[in-house]
């Protein structure tokens, strides 16, 4: 759920080239509140692919040694203005038939950019998840075309964040489906 500062109908945009700047700013203010804790940050999201229509919120993963842990990631981040997002699906996610633990912040309060920053272990199953997303549809133009229409149309008709988001869920198992083949054609692996 976004927290009150962040309601507003879903919106899907051509993709924008400042999605990469808005990162490389973000990765820098993140990376240096968090030092060797972050392991790496990267762009995901539909934001990180060019050409693909996406909401205006750029995703940013943290990959941590390990579970992600509250103590040690909460207060850096919250003394940038980050807020941990308190939901259960925030906390915890599945992938390939399992669930493992993450962490979700919201920006600061009245940031004049959105963004969602999630931190998951680093080599873990949903880390592998958002950066397979990413690079699948980086290399499947029809996929990403495809994927860009379908959420085009879906914001089109639904304009609430949480319905919009449990409709899009199955399709995206379905085009993460497609990733997975590639992946095993392609010897893709995660970097």
């Amino acid at each position: 759920m976004p927290f009150p500062d962040e309601v507003a109908p879903v919106e899907v945009v051509p993709h924008r080239a400042a999605w990469a700047t808005r990162f490389a700013r973000l990765a820098v203010e993140l990376g240096g509140a968090l030092g060797p804790l972050a392991l790496a940050i990267d762009h995901v999201g539909s934001t990180s692919v060019p050409g693909l229509a996406a909401k205006d919120c750029v995703d940013l993963q943290i990959r941590v040694a390990g579970p992600p842990q509250p103590a040690s990631l909460v207060p850096p981040l919250t003394a940038l203005g980050y807020r941990l997002r308190p939901e259960p699906w925030n906390r915890s996610e599945t992938a390939n038939g399992a669930t493992h633990p993450k962490l979700v912040f919201a920006p600061p309060v009245g940031a004049a950019e959105r963004c969602n920053v999630h931190v998951r272990a680093h080599g873990g199953p949903n880390a592998r998840f958002a950066l397979l997303f990413r690079d699948y549809l980086l290399a499947d133009a029809a996929a990403r075309d495809a994927w860009g229409a379908f959420k085009i149309r879906l914001a089109g008709s639904v304009r609430d964040l949480t319905d919009y988001g449990q409709i899009k869920a199955p399709a995206t198992a379905v085009l993460m489906g497609a990733a997975e083949r590639w992946a095993a054609t392609t010897g893709w692996r995660e970097s």
